[in-house]
């Protein structure tokens, strides 16, 4: 092996025309910390793209030239530079100091949170679990990794099916602030509007990076809006992108789920993926400048988790339309043709002779339907209310499962780009670099609604266009664009960085397999339902300085970001959003005064405007809005001595829209011994309402039984209809968060661990309201109602207060087994949230009786108990010569459905266990083989009660889920390494 090695040395160096190979030489030697051998350190020589890694011995082997200098880097160690003196140098790594000093959660490192700083972080080391992890996607990772951070893929959750809400300690998906390379992501454009965990919030669509783009994910589990700015409630996510070279990775992953419950609980095999990843990076120059680039296809197909459905699929009037369908008849005429049903009606053979009777004797079309087309009025008619499903089934030899709804993850196709790079620009330490780093993601999603059957009420199932109903789609495209680029350098000692990054995603809805219930068999089937966007800008300038001989060192820290922020809605095609007369033409005004040019189904019932189930954005909701926000901060750490370390920062930010904050914190770290540290913070924080929040709109023309127009859905706070209802413009969320902490590391028994504890008490929290609706009784209310023309009325509001307490433990421990290398992890985490204190309400919709309407029963369970509140990972990760076992279970506690207060309350889905297996095999140093499972015992949660259902259709809870609905997944990996 050395000899080969020596052979691509002198090649290259040959090729690069370097003279020093005549000087050149063998350098070998062991890396080992505290434990023994240290596998996976880096070696490079100096200003050189020469370079190794030990393997699973610690051993290596480089060619380099005395007086050369060696660099040994591992995440978690103090990189240390060493000259060649001889041909073997054994290096002893120590365990840093600084930020990375942290575990990465299922690698062989050996501590998981830093035990030195004054507040917690996390890493997760990608490149491990890109090889032996099952999950793939970064919210998944994440999800199994670190226990505080909570995310799951939704079903039927229109918009909210395609992109993941990311929560941390049990707090709001925009509570989080999301950073790459330390610079800050924009993020989504959809608001969570639908009835899932972090509903009314907009959160970073993290999917949108690839997985194997990243060389490490830090997560600050600790408020820090005092040092980041808004957003940092909870904590702060940072992604290290990857900057090695001369190094080709691919990996092709392909698996399925293979559950007992798959293919609506048939069993078999459903939910097959497949994710190539290709990642490539090149030097530039000889100062150690690079260009790393990653692109990565996803293709993703659904999954199907309900029963076959239990609830009424066709009326009498369906089994006519059937037969006249059979006979090629205008379905169209047959509603207005007398003879034609009664024809029809006669050939369908299971209608007993009683009502073949009845129908072959009414007089008219209102004997059958109820409904008279002139007056408007309804009645009970002969067919009105006859469920002939079963019946009906067997006619047209289909079975319920044919009208079950699309209950699982949503299908999705998927292209991403990342790029980071990195240029020197001098010779000496005071050397200024440039970099930039940004992506491109395309995602098409699929999901479907609920099914309109051929006999749904309000006759959505339009079997004018549909004989059989339809079952709608929303097929999403969604495009994120990133770019940041800046330079660094050092002026006197000081380190400057400016730097700019911008960001832009859209979410485009395409609504499929649908139909516009007004425009009947004329309607078409695919509506553009228009999209939202959101842009930001943001500028840096920081500076800092460590000032050595200062008590025991100090670092000062400041600077300055102007940030600006565009959000936008465009809306959909006309059809996707208006109701029209039987003529065609669009209604604009009442039409109490010529009811027959009313649209109805047979049986005189309407629906919705619009494509069925995302009706689309309308010109009303379309917006092009922006705002401008600067800050300015101050960032001072002191180690008072060798044991006391104190950090303090204040940050002062502007808003255009709501105006200024300034918030501080201060922490502690004191070393009680060498291996023991207990550690604290204080801090305020605040979170800026997006702009999603404050002017997203999402209404609908219905028209009410008196014939009369009515807007019916989200107005935004600057709205006339927020004003009259005495709802403010939002204001931001303001924050106060403690932690207290105590880390210790046990040497001899090769363990570390750490037990923090928080407090975030947060202030004017926003949450999406339920509906408001007019009481109709002549109140004061309720001529606001009319004198808008609303029917219902949903906002955004600083309606509450909460409360949220947790622990976390971290456990890690390491040891040498024969010949092999056992790294074993235990991390949990506790987080209860709670409102405190009476909700918010204005004084007109509270006097109405309307409060509980600012936070209902259903939005407290879905910022209490819908996300785990106790959760826990225990992993075991042994190498053994060319082999790699990885064994995790996964422990997440209980949550509550939001259920149904009329049919039982909140039925509670119990905690359950989560096993990961994976087994990885090295055929050579470039070629490694995994094979494995998430959810290997095909654990699933438990069921709801029947009442629940919705027809038997969710089984599970779609409102929540802890680890998803889907069960065991069974993968292969092959990952090709060329160095």
């Amino acid at each position: 092996m050395s000899k080969l090695l020596n052979f691509k040395c002198l090649m290259f160096l040959l090729f690069m025309g370097t003279s020093g190979t005549l000087f050149a030489q063998d350098v070998s030697g062991v890396v080992k910390d505290d434990s023994g051998a240290l596998p996976g350190v880096s070696v490079v020589v100096k200003g050189t793209t020469t370079g190794t890694t030990t393997d699973f011995d610690g051993n290596y082997s480089i060619n380099a030239s005395n007086g050369a200098i060696l660099v040994f880097s591992y995440v978690g160690y103090e990189t240390q530079e060493k000259a060649v003196l001889g041909s073997v140098m054994n290096i002893r790594m120590q365990s840093g100091v600084a930020l990375n000093e942290v575990v990465l959660i299922g690698s062989r490192n050996p501590s998981r949170t830093s035990v030195d700083t004054a507040v917690p972080v996390d890493v997760i080391d990608m490149a491990d679990l890109a090889t032996a992890g099952p999950q793939v996607s970064v919210t998944q990772i994440l999800n199994y990794v670190a226990p505080s951070f909570s995310s799951n893929t939704q079903t039927v959750a229109d918009g909210t099916d395609h992109i993941d809400p990311a929560q941390l300690r049990g707090l709001g998906p925009d509570q989080v602030l999301v950073l790459v390379n330390g610079k800050r992501r924009h993020t989504s454009s959809l608001v969570n509007v639908n009835g899932t965990p972090g509903r009314g919030s907009v959160g970073t669509d993290l999917n949108a990076i690839p997985a194997a783009s990243i060389k490490r994910i830090e997560v600050l589990r600790d408020g820090a809006a005092a040092q980041y700015g808004s957003d940092a409630i909870a904590g702060v996510i940072n992604i290290v992108l990857k900057d090695n070279v001369n190094e080709l990775t691919a990996a092709i992953t392909t698996g399925a789920n293979m559950s007992k419950n798959g293919n609506d609980h048939d069993g078999g095999i459903d939910g097959e993926k497949t994710q190539i990843d290709l990642n490539y990076g090149i030097p530039l120059g000889d100062k150690g400048g690079f260009i790393n680039m990653t692109g990565s296809l996803t293709t993703r197909q659904r999954t199907s988790r309900a029963r076959a459905t239990t609830g009424d699929i066709f009326h009498a009037y369906n089994s006519i339309e059937w037969q006249a369908y059979q006979d090629g008849f205008n379905l169209s005429d047959l509603r207005t043709d007398l003879g034609a049903i009664q024809n029809y009606a006669s050939q369908v053979g299971h209608f007993d002779s009683g009502l073949q009777s009845q129908i072959a004797g009414a007089s008219s079309i209102e004997e059958l339907s109820g409904y008279n087309t002139v007056t408007g009025a309804q009645t009970a008619g002969i067919l009105t209310g006859l469920d002939v499903t079963d019946a009906e089934l067997v006619a047209r030899g289909q079975t319920r499962n044919d009208y079950n709804m699309s209950v699982g993850q949503s299908a999705l196709d998927q292209g991403q780009f990342m790029g980071n790079l990195e240029i020197p620009l001098g010779d000496d330490e005071n050397e200024a670099k440039l970099y930039a780093f940004g992506g491109l993601s395309y995602r098409h999603g699929d999901a479907s609604g609920f099914y309109r059957t051929p006999g749904h009420a309000s006759g959505r199932g339009n079997t004018l266009s549909y004989i059989n109903g339809f079952l709608p789609d929303i097929e999403s495209d969604i495009i994120d664009k990133s770019l940041g680029f800046g330079i660094q350098g050092k002026i006197n000692d000081w380190n400057i960085d400016l730097s700019h990054t911008w960001g832009l995603n859209t979410f485009a809805y395409n609504i499929t397999n649908t139909t516009n219930f007004y425009l009947q068999a004329s309607s078409p089937t695919e509506f553009d339902a228009g999209l939202n966007g959101f842009q930001q800008n943001t500028v840096n300038f920081d500076m800092s300085k460590f000032y050595e001989d200062i008590m025991s060192g100090l670092n000062v820290a400041f600077g300055a970001e102007y940030r600006v922020e565009n959000f936008f809605i465009e809306a959909g095609e006309v059809s996707s959003y208006a109701k029209y007369d039987v003529n065609g033409e669009i209604e604009t005004v009442a039409a109490s005064g010529t009811p027959a040019l009313q649209v109805t189904d047979f049986f005189g019932n309407q629906t919705d405007a619009g494509s069925q189930v995302f009706s689309g954005f309308t010109p009303g909701n379309a917006i092009d809005t922006k705002r401008n926000s600067m800050a300015l901060y101050v960032d001072v750490e002191a180690d008072i001595t060798e044991a006391f370390l104190v950090s303090g920062a204040v940050r002062f930010e502007d808003f255009s829209d709501f105006g200024s904050t300034l918030n501080g914190k201060l922490a502690m770290r004191y070393k009680l011994s060498e291996n023991t540290n207990i550690r604290g913070a204080l801090s305020t924080g605040f979170r800026a309402p997006s702009l999603h929040q404050q002017f997203y709109s999402k209404s609908n023309t219905l028209f009410n039984d008196q014939g009369i127009a009515e807007q019916v859905g989200t107005f935004t706070n600057n709205s006339r209809a927020a004003a009259l209802f005495g709802i403010p413009k939002l204001k931001e969320e303001t924050s106060f968060n403690a932690s207290l902490g105590f880390t210790s590391k046990i040497p001899d028994a090769n363990l570390t661990f750490t037990v923090d504890g928080y407090y975030i008490a947060i202030d004017d929290r926003i949450t999406y309201t339920g509906n408001f609706s007019s009481p109709n009784d002549g109140s004061q209310l309720a001529d606001i109602f009319t004198n808008l023309g609303i029917g219902q009325a949903a906002f955004f509001a600083n309606a509450i207060d909460t409360e949220t307490k947790g622990l976390d433990v971290v456990i890690s421990h390491k040891a040498n087994i024969g010949n092999g290398r056992l790294t074993n992890n235990l991390a949990a985490t506790y987080s209860k949230t709670k409102k405190v204190g009476a909700t918010k309400g204005s004084d007109i919709l509270t006097a109405a009786g309307l409060l509980d309407n600012y936070f209902d029963e259903a939005s407290r369970i879905y910022l209490e108990l819908a996300v785990p509140r106790v959760k826990a990972n225990l992993s075991h990760n042994l190498e053994m010569g060319d082999w790699n076992f990885f064994l995790r279970n996964a422990f997440f506690g209980s949550v509550f459905d939001t259920g149904n207060l009329t049919g039982g309350g909140h039925p509670e889905i119990g905690s359950n266990v989560v096993t990961d297996l994976t087994v990885g095999y090295n055929f050579s140093e470039s070629l490694r083989l995994t094979v494995g499972a998430n959810n290997l015992l095909d654990v699933y949660p438990d069921e709801l009660p029947g009442y629940l259902t919705s027809s038997n259709q969710f089984v599970y809870s779609r409102r929540v889920s802890q680890f998803g609905n889907n069960g065991r997944y069974v993968f292969g990996r092959l990952t090709f390494n060329l160095k």
